[in-house]
């Protein structure tokens, strides 16, 4: 018998399929954004999350639990082999890895057509007509100086808790988020549709030692979330991955996306913190351009403004580690890969549309 069959060849070719057909959508957005995203994606994201979403409990966490245990039997049963040299150990060795590239080929084709070529579609700012050329300092001054006023009347009449910070009710968000998307397809009818709502994820604690808020899973269509995320961006956070069960896969874009729903919500919670999504990625800009400026506008922040941000950066300093930070190295890696060259810093170009929206006013 030999180490490769025919049938694993075609399916091993699935791999460089998939690269060569994404480097080709690259150049043909239009396209991709006519015929996939508001074509086959249009019609498959929804009726799977809605068919996912009749399920409370979180697929996508169960399903990752069984492909543990299914990569830790498949690893006993080669090193078994090779303990009893039921084969040479090379040709073990030979076979598992074929084994393993056969299934990584099928899982990478698979998320390309159910999701992955979203990545490819047109930037959000083409899809909104908003113009993001040539941003200036001072309007990124302006922006910062309106979303601390704007940030600062919203947390005024809010809830807190016993430390002083923003008090939600988390279970009531994942039920109300939907609201700000019904409300922002009139502006832009690629945020709407129906989806499953988004879904606690039980293992919590494990996504805040990875350094995880949320998790789209594309082969359920959830938008999987970790509880333990700090109240006063938890809205913003669901809003974010709803983002990608809409179909926007880039980071920066699902930001805007989150904070514009949260925007168009009816309760200040939603909006306070999609307000305070975009104030974090607007000064962290302005920090990195003019520093003096930066801590300026920083004594304009309300005392339980200066609360929340000191809760959120508190609670992921905790968990900081080389678990946290391998983490955010692999989800370099997967941004890069899917042709978002900034990596983790394009989570910043949220600015640009922040800006973009500012000019259309």
């Amino acid at each position: 018998m030999g180490i490769i069959s025919k049938k694993q060849i075609i399916m091993v070719s699935l791999l460089p399929g998939g690269i060569l057909l994404t480097w080709l959508l690259g150049y043909i957005p239009e396209m991709v954004e006519k015929l996939y995203s508001n074509g086959f994606y249009r019609i498959l994201g929804p009726v799977l999350s809605r068919l996912t979403g009749l399920v409370p409990l979180s697929i996508a966490e169960l399903l990752t639990l069984i492909a543990l245990l299914a990569l830790a039997c498949f690893m006993i049963k080669y090193l078994v082999n090779m303990v009893r040299r039921t084969s040479s150990p090379k040709i073990v060795l030979a076979r598992a890895a074929v084994l393993m590239l056969v299934v990584g080929s099928i899982v990478y084709f698979t998320f390309l057509l159910i999701w992955g070529f979203n990545y490819y579609r047109l930037p959000f700012a083409d899809i909104a007509g908003l113009d993001t050329a040539d941003i200036r300092a001072e309007e990124l001054e302006v922006l910062c100086t309106e979303l601390i006023q704007q940030a600062n009347e919203l947390r005024a009449a809010a809830a807190e808790d016993n430390n002083g910070v923003i008090s939600i009710a988390k279970q009531e968000i994942l039920e109300q988020a939907w609201q700000g998307y019904a409300l922002a397809e009139s502006m832009y009818p690629e945020l709407g549709g129906t989806y499953g709502r988004p879904k606690a994820v039980i293992s919590s604690r494990a996504m805040s030692v990875f350094g995880i808020s949320g998790i789209y899973f594309p082969f359920t269509g959830e938008a999987n979330l970790n509880m333990e995320v700090p109240a006063p961006l938890f809205p913003a956070a669901v809003c974010h991955e709803m983002a990608h069960q809409r179909g926007f896969a880039r980071e920066d874009e699902a930001n805007y996306i989150a904070y514009l729903s949260c925007q168009k919500h009816t309760d200040p919670f939603f909006q306070y913190s999609g307000t305070l999504l975009a104030l974090i990625n607007s000064m962290n800009a302005l920090s990195a351009y003019d520093y003096t400026q930066y801590l300026e506008l920083r004594q304009g922040y309300a005392k339980g403004v200066e609360r929340d941000l000191s809760a959120v950066q508190q609670f992921w300093q905790q968990h900081q580690g080389p678990v946290s930070r391998a983490s955010a190295r692999v989800n370099d890696v997967y941004l890069k890969t899917n042709h978002q060259q900034d990596g983790i810093n394009s989570y910043g170009r949220m600015v640009d549309l922040l800006v973009a929206e500012r000019r259309e006013l």
